[in-house]
């Protein structure tokens, strides 16, 4: 599966448009990683138990994207858009979406 944020893939002429395809990841946040958390924006640095939570939110939803995507009979997502929002105190989500295309 190509996932690409532009609108076509160079060199491969697009067959056919499946629809809009989207993954979504809702990721709970535990009060150990916030207390660590704060402690290392009080400190200075990068928080790597947000940077992990994130990454692995990320890719749970660009999995369920290229599962909905095959799911249309697709062999490629173009114009994909990844976000984040803060949907609580202790939770996040991301969501991924894009156009499901079948690529010549």
């Amino acid at each position: 599966m190509i996932l690409t944020t532009t609108n076509s893939v160079e060199g491969r002429p697009i067959a056919a448009y499946h629809g809009i395809v989207v993954g979504e990841a809702i990721m709970g946040a535990n009060i150990v990683r916030d207390l660590f958390a704060r402690v290392t924006d009080i400190v200075g640095g990068r928080s790597g138990q947000y940077e992990n939570k994130l990454r692995d939110a990320r890719e749970a939803a660009m999995r369920e994207l290229e599962d909905d995507a095959r799911a249309k009979g697709a062999d490629a997502v173009v114009g994909s858009d990844i976000d984040y929002e803060i949907i609580s105190d202790s939770m996040m989500m991301v969501s991924v979406s894009g156009t499901a295309v079948s690529l010549s």
